[in-house]
């Protein structure tokens, strides 16, 4: 990326007034939480500072005090420290990511490519002696392999290499610089070893290491783009333009510059831009994308409104209440931030290890080296010992010990419908101890269907339909099923935010509100059309979303295993009660806000409870994001499926369940993958320090370690057949 040290930044930045600033940039070269950490505390330390950073997006939003200039110093403060920055642009950020996992898949290529090649020639070369095999042969062999493997740890290693690079750079470590120094270190050994006729070179194990470790590195930066996405999706919404009125011009402005009292045009089939009020108009809103409601709002003069709902109707002026950085959608936007920024400092059982692992590992090998010296052998023995103490612990098993059972379980799990989006969500899941479910679109299907087609006569239901045909109200497209044809030709005119009228032999046929149709019986709460014809008695239809299949049964298991299933939602009282009692929740609550649920969620936080959120609206994305672990269906909106950890297809809620019981007995064996690395370095290490341990049997220790892990893992699949 560009330096920015030498580029001004001060187009880039917000100032609400003459003091007060804040700057958005897309930070590169963030590696783990450690990095998030440094950056915010860093430039917090500067006087009148505040910054943070989402590590799924990389956006580093800060805001300071003084000289507008300022935020060019802030940004050369951060390349001093070895990180790139730019003004933050969500296509830049998914550009970057695209463009590094694109490099991790041809260096992964190429390492499973020679890795194929070297297990041709190692197995003569393991198998045979040099009596057997002659040394000409042998060292022809050996040159050949260094042809092959050479190339492809200087090619394929980049990755390892540069991260470590950036780490001692900056007076840091990280796992990646053990890996690079024995990859470095084995390679030049097996090329000593060559060079001076040595019977064995370990390049089949430093080719075969690197491609083992590549895959798990693609693996993460896979979950990691995934994540990113939930905010950048949100982020998205808040761009585009709307219609501003003006002096009676209507005009097209920025979403991001609208400010309070300005007047909004909104046409039917619109999104309203801002929060605000309705000056002019009457209409419908679809307001599901934030409350979840499956009710459609009727609005007049003097409704409040709040951006990102959409006008179904006719079209209306608003009156712009609150600022875009002020709305429901920013607020939202930045308690998913909020929320990811308190996951991104859970630092994984494996770089907790590593942080001590790393520099004790090349301690052991110095110390190695510096003892058989002084004990009097020759340096070059020495140092092959030393060689052989950073081959036998490199951290290959260690690394492997959480991404291979993440790949068994996510297969299981894909076998059934569920797909892994976060790369610790199993880790998390196995320890929840509260479930959290929305209502619309998650215990229920998300469908309105008609519930009183047997009290409706069969040419009524099809003139209902065939009028239906003509509106794209969701209700109306309910009734599509049932048009049998039979009023296929009839002329039909829409009154916006009323209803449907035609005129069929005479008579005036109307199907809408009861508004609309002028219907005088006593309303409640269930969702309706009416059906009115000159002649006839009116005709109520009756829609209501249905619950999944097994949302009982799932609700029923869950209390068995006492993780106090509950359901948020911001549909009515009456529906959501109702809703509650049919599935078997005894604690619920109704017409919640998406800022209610994330504080039901954080209140649990602060009683020690870990969470598992499942929703599908966009009134649920802070709080999938709020919770300790979060569940999407396959039907939700793209920016709640972005949203959540775990994602499952069709329409039975025992996914949750099954991912479970799967997430619990993976975590398992992590556990067991971490005992297996760990009790194979304390017996290897202390043999291989002490001279007994040769170079080839440190590389099948290495490679058996980490066989033992993979086949560990793969008892998952045993272990699963329960589900079949």
């Amino acid at each position: 990326m560009a330096n920015l040290s030498a580029v001004d930044l001060s187009p880039f930045v917000f100032s609400t007034d003459a003091q007060h600033h804040r700057m958005h940039l897309l930070v590169d070269g963030i590696r783990c939480a450690k990095c998030v950490f440094q950056i915010e505390n860093t430039l917090n330390q500067q006087p009148h500072v505040n910054a943070k950073l989402t590590m799924s997006t990389r956006r580093l939003v800060v805001e300071w005090q003084g000289d507008a200039a300022r935020g060019n110093d802030l940004a050369h403060q951060l390349h001093s420290m070895g990180y790139a920055t730019k003004p933050f642009e969500s296509v830049l950020a998914d550009e970057t990511d695209q463009s590094h996992e694109k490099f991790l898949l041809r260096c992964m290529t190429v390492a499973g490519f020679a890795s194929g090649n070297m297990m041709l020639l190692s197995v003569a070369l393991w198998t045979t002696t040099a009596a057997e095999m002659g040394e000409a042969t042998r060292a022809l062999m050996h040159w050949v392999s260094a042809l092959i493997a050479l190339p492809t740890v200087l090619y394929a290693g980049r990755p390892f290499y540069q991260s470590a690079w950036a780490a001692l750079k900056n007076k840091r470590t990280n796992m990646d610089v053990p890996i690079s120094v024995a990859l470095v270190l084995t390679s030049a050994m097996s090329v000593f070893e060559i060079l001076h006729h040595g019977q064995h070179a370990y390049f089949d194990s430093v080719v075969m290491l690197v491609f083992l470790l590549l895959i798990g590195r693609y693996l993460d930066q896979r979950v990691r783009g995934k994540a990113r996405a939930a905010a950048e999706s949100l982020l998205q919404m808040l761009s585009g333009t709307a219609t501003v009125i003006s002096h009676g011009v209507h005009q097209l402005l920025p979403i991001r510059q609208l400010q309070e009292g300005m007047m909004l045009h909104v046409a039917a089939g619109e999104k309203i831009a801002a929060d605000g009020v309705v000056e002019e108009g009457a209409s419908q809103l679809d307001a599901s994308l934030l409350t979840g409601e499956s009710h459609y709002q009727d609005i007049e003069a003097g409704s409040a409104v709040v951006g990102g709902m959409i006008n179904l109707s006719a079209p209306i002026v608003v009156r712009v209440t609150k600022a875009t950085d002020d709305s429901l959608l920013a607020q939202v936007v930045r308690l998913m931030e909020k929320a990811e920024q308190g996951n991104a400092h859970y630092v994984r059982l494996a770089d907790k290890i590593a942080r001590y692992y790393t520099p004790v590992v090349h301690v052991l090998a110095l110390a190695t080296f510096l003892g058989w010296v002084f004990a009097g052998m020759a340096w070059q023995q020495a140092l092959l010992i030393a060689a052989t103490v950073l081959i036998i612990t490199c951290p290959c098993a260690l690394g492997l010990a959480v991404p291979v059972v993440q790949v068994v379980a996510s297969t299981q799990l894909f076998k059934r419908g569920i797909l892994l989006k976060s790369g610790d969500a199993l880790e998390r899941l196995a320890t929840i101890t509260k479930v959290f479910f929305d209502k619309t679109g998650t215990l229920t299907l998300g469908q309105p269907a008609l519930q009183n087609r047997a009290d409706i006569p069969p040419d009524r239901l099809l003139l209902a339909a065939a009028m239906a045909r003509h509106s794209q109200h969701p209700l109306s497209q309910a009734l599509h099923a049932f048009d049998g044809g039979a009023h296929q030709k009839i002329s039909v005119t829409e009154h916006q935010g009323l209803g449907l009228q035609a005129v069929i032999d005479g008579r005036i046929v109307k199907l809408g509100s009861r508004k609309f149709c002028q219907i005088t019986a006593e309303a409640d709460q269930k969702l309706e059309l009416w059906l009115t014809q000159e002649g006839a008695p009116p005709q109520r239809l009756i829609f209501a979303d249905h619950l999944r299949p097994d949302a009982a049964a799932t609700c029923y298991h869950l209390t068995a295993e006492k993780l106090s299933p509950a359901l948020l939602s911001g549909d009515r009282q009456s529906v959501v009660a109702r809703t509650a009692a049919d599935v078997g929740i005894d604690d619920y609550a109704a017409e919640l806000t998406p800022l209610h649920k994330v504080e039901k969620i954080e209140a649990c936080h602060r009683r020690g409870e870990k969470t598992l959120m499942v929703g599908d609206g966009l009134n649920d994305a802070a709080a999938l994001t709020a919770a300790f672990v979060s569940m999407s269906p396959a039907t939700a909106l793209d920016i709640t499926q972005n949203a959540a950890d775990i994602v499952f297809q069709g329409q039975s809620l025992s996914a949750v369940t099954v991912a479970l019981h799967v997430a619990r007995r993976a975590q398992a064996l992590v556990k067991q993958n971490f005992v297996i690395s760990l009790a194979y370095n304390m017996l290897a290490v202390p043999l291989a320090m002490a001279g007994q341990v040769t170079p080839l049997v440190a590389a099948v220790a290495m490679a058996a370690s980490s066989i033992a892990v993979v086949l560990n893992a793969q008892r998952l699949k045993v272990q699963q057949s329960w589900m079949c």
